[in-house]
């Protein structure tokens, strides 16, 4: 049995909001249910890390069941001088502190539709996938002026970083080493200046430095040719490129929605029934 979590932080949306009620867009809610409920039929047990705001949020929509894990607000423990802005998904690494290994992290809008354990054979970590190391995205390390004291010069910049939608830690004392890591960058970044970058580098870039330096069994479970181009045997499904195609477009938005509305009936027809309760989504699970 495999223990994964998911993981939601909302500090960066009431950054961007500071007037907005929190709200998670209907395509999003559907594919977490998905994400939890498929990872839980093949996969073992999930957990939601989240601060109380995002707790409250699930707990109103009458969402808490879908973690049999729990949910755990361990997330208001993050320093009020984390940069919120640049580093929007540093809660995935705060969690992923809290989490002893082995443990699988998953974005919510990550679906995993195997078992897993088969891929991870002798593996002490592993992501996705692998990203092309593209200098607007993935830049050398003079690009994060606004980071003091931090030793770059120890990583191999060669290395080609692994995408973290989904990441296993077979190994404790590495996941230790990398999130210690990315965490001591994030808070030498406070100025942090690009809302890009310095999280790309601290969460993705740095894992694959970490593993290369400390010589550890990794590997990508995949690579984009096939997740994107179906040669991937239908384990992974992965949201993320789609979203702002869906929301330019408010038919293919709903088209996605009723799909996954349809896929959570099907599969998962005593939860979809709470699910389509949900006023926000009933319209989706309707004919």
């Amino acid at each position: 049995m495999l223990h994964a979590f998911h993981s939601n932080w909302t500090r960066p949306f009431f950054v961007r909001n500071p007037r907005g009620s929190y709200a998670i867009e209907p395509f999003e809610l559907l594919t977490t249910a998905l994400s939890a409920l498929t990872w839980r039929r093949e996969n073992g047990t999930i957990r939601m890390i989240c601060d109380s705001e995002a707790r409250r949020y699930y707990q109103s929509l009458g969402l808490s069941f879908l973690w049999d894990g729990g949910i755990h607000p361990l997330l208001d423990a993050i320093p009020d001088d984390v940069n919120a802005m640049a580093f929007w998904a540093a809660g995935k690494l705060y969690a992923l502190s809290a989490m002893p290994s082995p443990c699988v992290m998953i974005d919510t809008d990550l679906i995993c539709w195997k078992p897993l354990a088969p891929l991870l054979n002798g593996l002490d970590a592993a992501a996705v996938h692998r990203e092309d190391i593209m200098p607007d995205i993935y830049p050398g390390p003079a690009a994060f002026r606004c980071t003091q004291g931090f030793d770059f010069d120890r990583f191999d910049w060669s290395v080609q970083p692994f995408n973290t939608a989904l990441a296993y830690f077979g190994e404790d004392s590495f996941r230790r080493y990398y999130t210690d890591t990315a965490i001591d960058f994030i808070r030498r970044s406070p100025q942090a200046d690009d809302v890009l970058t310095y999280m790309v580098f601290a969460e993705q870039r740095l894992l694959a430095m970490c593993a290369r330096q400390r010589s550890i069994r990794s590997a990508a479970l995949s690579d984009l040719p096939s997740l994107f181009g179906g040669e991937q045997q239908g384990y992974f499904t992965h949201v993320w490129g789609f979203k702002q195609q869906m929301r330019d477009d408010p038919l293919l938005y709903e088209d996605f929605c009723r799909r996954c509305a349809a896929r959570l009936s099907r599969d998962f027809p005593e939860a979809a029934a709470q699910i389509a309760a949900i006023p926000t989504l009933s319209p989706y699970f309707t004919a």
